[in-house]
């Protein structure tokens, strides 16, 4: 196999997604020695064509307007909420999310929290902003 032929692939497959979030089993499909596929991803987000927001989590990037720096291609509260969709874990309203919509509130909830069913030990974000998980 070629030097880099593997992330060519990886490189090629993500691009022709339009999903925001890939797990690391979605690229199972191009190869299936689970080492070589990390180091693949590795030197895809060395690069800055994918950012690692979470245990074998990882989302799409694009350049800040602002910054000029390597930021995703969304917001980490949607990131967060297409995260928790792919791994099959229910999600409903937070606390102040309910209390803004039942007009109790006036503060806009950011989104970084979120309520889930059940009990989860992971965490993502990027950049030192994580998602905090509420349980319902």
């Amino acid at each position: 196999m070629r030097t880099g032929c593997l992330e060519e692939k990886i490189q090629d497959y993500i691009s022709r997604k339009r999903r925001l979030v890939f797990l690391r089993s979605d690229f199972e499909e191009i190869c299936s020695d689970y080492d070589q596929v990390g180091r693949a991803l590795k030197k895809l987000v060395r690069k800055g064509k994918l950012i690692r927001t979470g245990y074998g989590l990882y989302a799409k990037t694009k350049i800040s307007k602002v910054s000029g720096k390597i930021i995703p291609c969304a917001p980490i509260s949607t990131i967060g909420r297409v995260s928790l969709k792919r791994l099959n874990i229910k999600m409903g309203q937070s606390r102040a999310e309910r209390a803004y919509n039942r007009g109790i509130s006036t503060q806009v909830p950011t989104g970084r929290v979120v309520a889930v069913k059940g009990r989860i030990t992971r965490k993502i974000g990027y950049n030192g902003t994580f998602l905090t998980f509420e349980r319902i």
